[in-house]
């Protein structure tokens, strides 16, 4: 039952997440496009200020929904296909 329990509550992360319609765009860019920074996403997006942005890419990436890498001071940010497939099979549509 533990183990159901767990992917209950990565499911209300996820869902909780992709609440916001802004967060369904920058999943479905990332998708598309893998290994964005938060510059080229905010480039792509238009019109959202770099903290909302920040904040945005925070949560998906605590849910589980994101990866993201290091490089140097760039971080680049790619949709955990397995979290995707499972949780939010329309992202991969």
């Amino acid at each position: 039952m533990r183990e159901n329990q767990a992917d209950i509550g990565q499911a209300v992360k996820v869902y909780k997440a992709l609440g916001e319609p802004t967060r369904i765009k920058i999943a479905l860019l990332l998708t598309e496009e893998i290994n964005l920074c938060c510059s080229d996403i905010g480039e792509r997006l238009e019109s959202i200020a770099g903290s909302t942005l920040s904040h945005h890419l925070k949560q998906l990436t605590d849910c589980g929904l994101l990866n993201l890498r290091k490089d140097g001071t760039y971080i680049y940010y790619s949709v955990n296909r397995d979290i995707a497939e499972k949780y939010a099979p329309y992202l991969l549509a």
